[in-house]
């Protein structure tokens, strides 16, 4: 049979890098690919027994369908939450989600139409370009530093592309790159929002994992008129397997989004739900992400440092304040995917990802992200050693 698919589905392509991370699955194989959590930090404990508590306690209703829209006591919640955190918000401002991903496919559903442009960050998180890539728009980039999106590029990118209605951008500790978005650019991306007529999607799943500095103020606190929306994630903070995120919004955003989760998936698992939240009236879950916070630092430090003992010194890395990754930069007209294919992977036995892909439209190849979340101290070590032993090979040869 002959399946018609959808013109859009052009649009849905399998990554080039698919077939070399499928190897870094391999056991004997060191790999700092995936952006995932440690498992060991799992509290699971006290998971279990939120678990056991919602089923025992008000079975029938836990496992009994609810709202679209979210189980109110924990949209409440995360309310409050949001506005301890310095965002102004009620229950009706708050979208459940399964896990943040789920926001970045319903907010291009909601905006996108095919041509239209979506501005990012240069480079982007992998993704958000697959879930925004089925709506068929135009890419428009902006450069990045050490303080994230240039503002003074943005402003250039958004006169040579009028009419622009949304903007994506990871602000702390973005994946890849690890750069947080500097306090002053963050008011100032409000103010061309607000001059431009486009949408912010702030994407914040690392937000929570800070190690060193103070937090700064979330883009959405400095939204003056409800054109900010803000994902959040008890992925990194409690465990993936939950697919709990959250949408915050403007109650017109919320609705509109609430439309299409519906349409989608109905809503997210109520014992899930029911779960987290009795997690969240029973334990102390900011003690909780202290000990994740120290555990990631811990990594970052000793990857980086041996980065520094182990690399040519002409890589260059970045030196996160939080979150699970470094990106690597190496000369111009090194091919990270190349290598790692042709030595990393068989004369190492360790794996990363390549950085083309998170590039939307000129993709650059001379650039790697490293997680150092998922891998013991030794692996850590021993990984980026020999990956540096490599490199120094290569140089000299």
């Amino acid at each position: 049979m002959n399946i018609r698919l959808a013109e859009r589905m052009s649009q849905v392509k399998p990554s080039a890098i698919r077939e070399l991370l499928m190897l870094g699955a391999d056991p004997s194989i060191i790999s700092f690919g995936g952006g995932y959590p440690d498992a060991s930090l799992f509290p699971l404990d006290r998971l279990e027994s939120v678990f056991r508590t919602a089923i025992a306690e008000n079975g029938s209703d836990t496992l009994q369908y609810t709202v679209s829209s979210g189980s109110p006591k924990l949209r409440e919640q995360v309310a409050a939450r949001m506005t301890r955190g310095g965002v102004d918000c009620d229950a009706e401002n708050v979208l459940i989600l399964q896990g943040a991903q789920q926001g970045l496919d319903l907010v291009a559903k909601m905006l996108v139409d095919k041509g239209d442009v979506i501005i990012t960050e240069n480079p982007t998180f992998l993704g958000a370009l697959i879930a925004f890539n089925p709506c068929e728009p135009r890419y428009a980039t902006v450069r990045m530093d050490e303080d994230g999106m240039d503002m003074d590029d943005l402003e250039r990118t958004l006169a040579r592309n009028p009419g622009a209605k949304l903007l994506y951008t990871v602000p702390d500790f973005q994946n890849p790159t690890g750069v947080t978005l500097s306090l002053e650019r963050r008011k100032r991306l409000v103010e061309l929002a607000n001059k431009f007529d486009f949408v912010i999607l702030e994407d914040t799943p690392y937000r929570e994992i800070r190690y060193q500095g103070e937090p700064l103020p979330p883009i959405k606190s400095f939204d003056t008129q409800g054109r900010v929306i803000y994902l959040g994630s008890f992925s990194k903070i409690l465990a993936p397997s939950l697919r709990l995120g959250w949408a915050v919004a403007s109650e017109e955003i919320i609705q509109q989004l609430g439309l299409l989760k519906l349409a989608a998936d109905t809503q997210c698992s109520t014992l899930n739900m029911a779960a987290v939240s009795l997690f969240l009236d029973t334990y102390d879950i900011d003690e909780h992400i202290a000990a994740l916070r120290q555990t990631y630092r811990r990594k970052k430090d000793l990857m980086l440092d041996t980065i520094r003992r182990a690399f040519p010194q002409d890589v260059a890395f970045t030196e996160p304040s939080g979150g699970l990754f470094t990106w690597l930069t190496f000369p111009e007209g090194f091919d990270t995917t190349r290598f790692m294919a042709e030595h990393a992977l068989p004369e190492a036995r360790v794996a990363y990802v390549p950085g083309a892909t998170f590039f939307p439209l000129q993709q650059e190849a001379n650039h790697a992200r490293l997680s150092y979340s998922t891998q013991t101290d030794e692996a850590i070590v021993k990984g980026i050693t020999a990956l540096g032993r490599l490199l120094t090979a290569r140089r000299s040869a």
